[in-house]
C-alpha cells in the first residue's frame, strides 16, 4: 500500500498569490513591505477593519493581522507635538 499522499501542501514561501487575488497585476503578497497596497476585498468601517486581497486584515488603528497569524502593531506616524484647539 502506498502511504504517500498525492496532495501537495505548500508552505508560506510557495504561496505567492492567494487564490483571492485574480486580477492583473497581482497584489503584493502578505509578506511584502508594501502589503497595504493590496486591493480591498471587504471593508467594514463600522467595525474598524478591512480585508485586503492578499489576506491581510487591516485595522483602523493601523494594526494588521497577517494570514499566517503574525500581528503587526499599529504604526501611526508620531505626533508633531503641536496641539490644535477648536476656536
Amino acid at each position: 500500500m502506498n502511504t504517500s499522499s498525492s496532495r501537495r501542501t505548500l508552505d508560506s514561501t510557495q504561496r505567492k498569490n492567494p487564490s483571492m487575488c485574480q486580477h492583473q497585476p497581482p497584489c503584493p503578497t502578505a509578506d511584502s513591505p508594501d502589503r497595504e497596497a493590496a486591493r480591498l476585498t471587504a471593508h467594514h468601517p463600522e467595525q474598524g477593519w478591512s480585508l485586503l486581497c492578499n489576506g491581510v486584515l487591516l485595522f483602523e488603528d493601523t494594526g494588521e493581522l497577517l494570514p499566517d497569524g503574525q500581528i503587526i502593531a499599529p504604526h501611526r506616524p508620531p505626533a508633531t507635538g503641536r496641539v490644535v484647539k477648536a476656536a
